[in-house]
């Protein structure tokens, strides 16, 4: 069993994967620990993985390192598991995985699996899965300008500081959105698998990152005072229900308009233009004991 663990985590979050591999060793399981070095690393450890015959890749961080080993192992059939060390951990939440340790052990080493349909998202830089979400405005803007060392420092916080800079300063620029060939205008955009965000906050009812396809979120209304109102909904899970929010379903997003930026499950993810489908294969991820 490879466990691809980012350092960057933590002293605290390194700690309970220590709890979690001491569990596994005890119980016989043969484990090869791998950190990751910079960005895109854990993807080029999982492609090597699979290339050396692993039936089993464990992402052992937030949503962004899930993401990058999915990266690479996708279409490869090897089965995904997840310590969740995150800050948001919605990857986790969504899919009711365990976080006591010896549950998280309990699960690895049983290995029961759900399968699910990430997306890939194509642009400029080439194509990346994302497990999760696509954001595309001013969620994006405020991952890509997050300050890491502050969200080692105080999580969730961090982002909400950031949020309240951004406000004052990102230009809320319309967005065009073609949504299955359908032309669309939103101030901001989330291309959701599933129905959490930020955590285990509700945005998409009755989505199921197992489900082809995505829920799309259109937050119509822009400007400071609308980004700050959806954000004072979310922890509430009322955001579903806000005005000028608007979910459809779709099989393909684009992403129109030239320079507006993006990420994918909480990480800085270049600009549009973008194009959104399903990857080509589902992905196998270990979820726990019966």
């Amino acid at each position: 069993m490879l466990i691809v663990f980012n350092p960057t985590a933590g002293r605290r979050r390194a700690a309970r994967l220590w709890r979690v591999l001491d569990v596994l060793s005890a119980s016989g399981m043969r484990l090869e620990l791998a950190e990751t070095r910079h960005a895109g690393h854990a993807v080029q450890l999982a492609r090597e993985a699979v290339g050396a015959g692993a039936d089993l890749v464990v992402a052992a961080g937030g949503d962004g390192t899930i993401a990058e080993v999915a990266n690479g192992l996708n279409g490869s059939g090897c089965r995904l598991g997840v310590i969740p060390l995150g800050t948001a951990n919605v990857m986790a939440h969504e899919l009711a995985l365990p976080f006591l340790p010896r549950e998280v052990a309990a699960a690895l080493a049983f290995g029961r699996t759900r399968t699910i349909r990430p997306g890939v998202v194509h642009g400029a830089d080439g194509a990346r899965v994302f497990v999760q979400m696509l954001g595309a405005g001013f969620d994006a803007q405020v991952v890509q300008r997050l300050d890491l060392g502050l969200k080692r420092a105080i999580g969730r916080a961090a982002y909400v500081a950031q949020s309240l800079r951004e406000a004052a300063r990102y230009p809320f620029r319309p967005i065009r959105v073609s949504v299955d060939g359908r032309a669309c205008e939103a101030g901001s955009v989330i291309v959701s698998k599933g129905r959490l965000y930020g955590g285990r906050y509700l945005l998409a009812p009755g989505a199921s990152p197992a489900d082809d396809g995505f829920t799309v979120a259109l937050f119509e209304r822009a400007g400071p005072f609308a980004a700050l109102l959806y954000g004072a909904a979310l922890p509430l899970d009322l955001l579903p229900r806000m005005p000028g929010l608007r979910l459809l379903r779709a099989a393909e997003v684009a992403i129109e308009t030239p320079g507006v930026p993006a990420q994918t499950d909480g990480d800085a993810a270049g600009a549009g233009p973008l194009l959104v489908r399903d990857a080509p294969a589902p992905i196998r991820v270990v979820v726990g004991t019966p």
